[in-house]
């Protein structure tokens, strides 16, 4: 079985980019063909902010180049838009959705609308010039691609959603149900090499995961829900391992949180190394929309305690009160915390709770998942093409 994956770029930079690389490399170990295939010349280049989502959509043409060799493969796969091109061809396209935009767009709200809590933050770092405006100028790309997504999502042969919340989200748009396989994403082998860590008696709180760079993306990701909340606990030592590329919002939450260890664009493999001795701490994922949740698992794997908003696959792993809280605003997050903090034989059951719930997500089930749906996705297009031949 040979299948060509479509990726963006070789530099690694998202959640999305480091499952593709883990799938690559576990279908690799299986003894399964596959090849990454990068595009290469913008077609739109220098664009307005209007033509951002555009330009980004026809970037993806220029993989026709590769067709002859891509059209050896069984199968291509690319994320959500990105096998647009192949889908005029007889080759078996695989959409995979680890999000879906329209779900970004409908989950970050304008400032007016922010919770009343957490809302003065954001006029505070538009104050500090860590954004320049409350609400982002246009939502016209993101816009352009949740089409462009929607289209897609109709014509591929098959579906992976990350998620059960991706697929629900997929089929609202118009996805047959029948085309969706939910495949967990994975977190990488080396989560695991030290999960037999000590169960540490002073808890902390702890942030992993991007944080945004602009206010969309910060909104996105909650980072008003996450000041709130580290300033509800002011003695509480925290931990913060985030990624972000606006330097002035690092500098200002170096500056305007107490207590705090910041790490910022930290080498992903060493993170488990500063996680690995705050068994019993507490994770909080502030954020307002995930496909997924990579750093949820990963946190759950160290023995971190989740304190959750709904989102990606949170539902999905999370039981109340037996590996973690899911908190609907604020002021539940808070008195989960709280109730934590004061009961150490109940953050050592639910730290190690958490942390078997991780196993579920290890890189070589994903990868059997991932190689049987390949085989019915190429067998029910040989079977549709015969009928139709």
């Amino acid at each position: 079985m040979k299948i060509a994956l479509i990726h963006s770029d070789k530099k690694i930079a998202t959640g999305a980019h480091y499952i593709n690389d883990l799938i690559s490399i576990k279908l690799k170990n299986t003894g399964v063909v596959s090849k990454n295939f990068y595009p290469k010349v913008p077609l739109i280049k220098d664009s307005e902010q209007s033509l951002k989502g555009l330009a980004n959509i026809l970037f993806f043409y220029s993989l026709l180049e590769h067709r002859k060799e891509i059209f050896k493969y069984d199968l291509v796969q690319g994320t959500t838009y990105t096998p647009l091109p192949f889908l005029a061809y007889d080759i078996p396209t695989v959409s995979h959705f680890g999000s879906s935009t329209r779900q970004f767009i409908n989950s970050v709200p304008l400032a007016k609308n922010i919770e009343k809590e957490t809302k003065s933050i954001w006029y505070e770092l538009k104050n500090k010039k860590i954004i320049d405006e409350v609400n982002v100028k246009t939502r016209r790309p993101l816009r352009d691609i949740a089409e462009i997504e929607k289209y897609v999502a109709s014509r591929v042969d098959a579906i992976i959603a990350t998620s059960q919340k991706v697929k629900e989200e997929l089929m609202q748009i118009g996805a047959k149900e029948e085309k969706i396989t939910v495949i967990h994403n994975a977190i990488e082998d080396y989560w695991y090499e030290n999960t037999g860590n000590n169960f540490n008696p002073i808890p902390k709180l702890v942030f992993l995961g991007r944080i945004g760079k602009d206010v969309f993306t910060l909104k996105l990701k909650g980072v008003d829900r996450l000041v709130h909340l580290y300033r509800k606990f002011p003695t509480i030592k925290k931990v913060t391992i985030c990624m972000t590329s606006n330097k002035k919002l690092k500098e200002w939450m170096r500056e305007n949180i107490k207590e705090q260890d910041l790490f910022v664009n930290f080498k992903k493999d060493l993170i488990p190394n500063i996680l690995n001795n705050l068994k019993g701490s507490i994770l909080f994922l502030p954020s307002r929309y995930e496909g997924f949740s990579l750093s949820l698992i990963e946190g759950m794997s160290q023995g971190l305690i989740p304190v959750a908003y709904p989102v990606g696959v949170a539902a999905e792993v999370i039981k109340n009160g037996f590996n973690g809280y899911i908190v609907n605003d604020q002021k539940e997050a808070i008195d989960c915390i709280k109730n934590l903090l004061s009961q150490k034989e109940l953050r050592e059951k639910m730290a190690s709770e958490a942390q078997n719930s991780s196993l579920n997500f290890r890189s070589e089930l994903m990868a059997e998942k991932m190689i049987y749906f390949y085989k019915e996705v190429i067998r029910l297009k040989s079977k549709e093409k015969e009928i139709e031949g």
